[in-house]
């Protein structure tokens, strides 16, 4: 090897030996990938050296390992930053209603709303509500209705007209469907309480649906 090449790893490696000092514990498999290079420019045949391309070609290898460690700690702020602005977005839900599959409803100061979904118009469906305990305490026959959406309200009185106490109900939709009666998909209403961060992501924890991610919410009401 000639002087020049010698002078020019030592000084590689000094560079390489002063930096290493405070480099991160993500940088060790540079800092080795980095050190074998050196070794091998000062252990190669003087008679064979190493082509300049082939240098050339390692020392990019660093730079693009280098460059992909960038840009995961980037994307890994840029993951935290968002977290951090989809909680504030999601604590604002505290204490409001929201939509979601299931069939809970919330009679609170006598008021109860949930809904439930046709992908088809129908001639006519009933809804019946019914106690924790599995007792049916009122039902309504509705008319026509449309495809899509329709919210339903209840004021929180039984068939006996009996002013039934606030708390969670159970309820159903059925409609009638080559002459026998089909369940229909509902929407329950659940009063965001908490904002919570587990495994899964960001969760409402709710009264009435449990845990709901916010991708689960169709709707969001008072």
């Amino acid at each position: 090897m000639s002087t020049v090449t010698t002078t020019a790893t030592d000084s590689l490696l000094g560079s390489f030996g002063a930096s290493s000092k405070t480099k991160s514990t993500a940088e060790n498999q540079q800092d080795r990938f980095l050190t074998l290079l050196v070794t091998q420019m000062r252990n190669q045949d003087p008679l064979n050296p190493m082509e300049n391309a082939e240098v050339t070609t390692q020392i990019a290898q660093i730079s693009t390992v280098n460059g992909i460690d960038k840009l995961n700690a980037t994307l890994k702020s840029m993951e935290t930053s968002f977290l951090a602005a989809q909680t504030l977005q999601a604590s604002s839900l505290i204490g409001r209603g929201v939509l979601g599959d299931g069939d809970s409803m919330l009679l609170e100061r006598g008021q109860a709303t949930a809904a439930f979904v046709l992908d088809q118009p129908a001639a006519g469906v009933e809804v019946k509500i019914f106690r924790p305990d599995g007792a049916q305490v009122y039902s309504k026959l509705l008319g026509p209705q449309p495809a899509g959406t329709t919210a339903i309200t209840w004021d929180g009185k039984s068939d006996a007209q009996e002013q039934l106490a606030d708390g969670l109900y159970k309820f159903e939709v059925t409609e009638m469907r080559d002459g026998k009666p089909a369940l229909v998909d509902t929407l329950g209403f659940g009063r965001v309480q908490s904002v919570v961060l587990d495994a899964q992501g960001l969760m409402l924890d709710t009264r009435g649906l449990g845990a709901l991610a916010l991708g689960q919410v169709k709707q969001i009401l008072q």
